[in-house]
């Protein structure tokens, strides 16, 4: 395959919908930078390594398109979410 040789970043579109793949992220870095910022996921039961919310919120911020800024409110809800439930545990 060609064209991932020549490109850095992609939007591959598959049967469950647009997946973004990333040499560089506004606002984050390099992979490299971002790896200690990376939990594993297994959505369908497979494991995929993907930003944790804060810096994902935080890329979402700096990248500014309309769409990033409509996911920001959902990823903030997420991680407010996330944050109550650790509490009501202790």
């Amino acid at each position: 395959m060609e064209t991932p040789r020549r490109g850095f970043n992609f939007i591959l579109m598959t049967d469950l919908g647009p997946m973004d793949l990333f040499g560089e992220i506004t606002g984050g870095g390099t992979f490299e930078e971002l790896r200690s910022f990376v939990v594993v996921m297994e959505p369908f039961g497979i494991p995929s390594p993907v930003l944790d919310l804060d810096p994902l919120i935080r890329v979402k911020r700096a990248a500014g398109g309309p769409k990033d800024l409509m996911d920001v409110a959902i990823l903030e809800a997420l991680l407010e979410e996330r944050m109550h439930g650790h509490d009501s545990k202790e």
